[in-house]
């Protein structure tokens, strides 16, 4: 039969990882193998279908003709194998599971926390979470919904905007009852400032040199600042140390509201105003009642943000 001369499911993904970045070590670190398996399993397919794929140099490494007309073959067979195991998926689990993407960070400190009044609200809703930062494919990856950062423009797909992001200073309460002094901003000049260090089509994080400018202290010097790449090791630095951190309001909230961290001052940053958390979905799930029910329910969730009381030092 003729399907014994194709190469297997994961053998084509090799391959068509190497043919789209011509490169067997960025190729193996895609598919989890090694530059040796992955020429290994080049090298099977060639022998099986007894076609040479790839001209390689010390320089570069090259399809040949043969091997561009199966790469191309390979990559739309993938393409559509991968989304139609997506509707699969969503026709095997039903219309009352909902799979949501999101990140680490918005699951654990905002919508974990609100699970219980959502479940309340949905009793028939079934939630899985995909956990990621990046723009999922919704056919291919089998999302229904997904929450994410920024601007809010995405080709094909509606977006609603959530809640604007609100940048302020925050310190442990151990630092507070150590008897350190922080009753103005110029007292924070004492302490290990720490940030998120982003920036993303010109749009800045709002960090210390910006938040000290809104304070009215011009001659700050930045030197003693602590840059992190997520703002979870900027919370984890203010727990378990003496550091004082610009965090997200609504990503803290919750720490805010059980005492384990305490905000300073009343001057919070705005992030740019085209910047937010937004909820995604595709324009053909408008009407879907699951993902209308989910959408509801986030919008009135968000405008019902936990506000914390703001303690002031001295």
């Amino acid at each position: 039969m003729m399907n014994r001369m194709l190469p297997g499911t994961r053998a084509l993904r090799t391959f068509e990882a190497a043919g789209r970045h011509l490169s067997f070590t960025r190729a193996g670190e895609e598919v989890g193998l090694t530059p040796a398996a992955v020429s290994y399993q080049i090298k099977e397919i060639e022998e099986q279908l007894g076609i040479v794929l790839f001209k390689r140099t010390s320089r570069r490494t090259q399809l040949t003709p043969a091997g561009a007309v199966l790469f191309e073959a390979a990559a739309d067979a993938l393409n559509r194998l991968q989304r139609a195991t997506g509707r699969a998926r969503r026709l095997a689990r039903g219309t009352s599971h909902l799979r949501v993407s999101l990140s680490a960070r918005f699951a654990t400190n905002w919508l974990l926390p609100r699970l219980p009044q959502l479940r309340a609200s949905n009793p028939g809703l079934e939630l899985t979470f995909d956990i990621s930062d990046e723009m999922r494919d919704f056919e291919a990856d089998d999302i229904d919904i997904a929450i994410r950062f920024g601007t809010g423009r995405y080709e094909g797909l509606c977006s609603d905007r959530l809640f604007d992001t609100i940048i302020v200073p925050v310190c442990s309460p151990r630092l507070i009852e150590s008897g350190a002094r922080l009753e103005e901003p110029r007292d924070l000049l004492e302490h290990t400032l720490c940030y998120v260090d982003w920036r993303t089509d010109g749009m800045v994080w709002p960090n210390w040199r910006m938040w000290m400018a809104a304070a009215g202290i011009e001659d700050f010097d930045d030197s003693r600042c602590v840059g992190f790449p997520d703002s979870s090791y900027v919370v984890q630095a203010v727990s378990e140390g003496e550091a004082v951190g610009l965090a997200d309001l609504d990503m803290i909230a919750t720490d805010l509201s059980q005492g384990r961290l305490v905000r300073l001052f009343d001057i919070g940053l705005n992030v740019a105003k085209d910047y937010a958390y937004h909820l995604v979905y595709p324009d053909s799930s408008r009407q879907d009642p699951t993902v209308l029910a989910f959408r509801e329910w986030m919008l009135d969730a968000a405008t019902q943000s936990i506000e914390p009381p703001m303690r002031v030092p001295g």
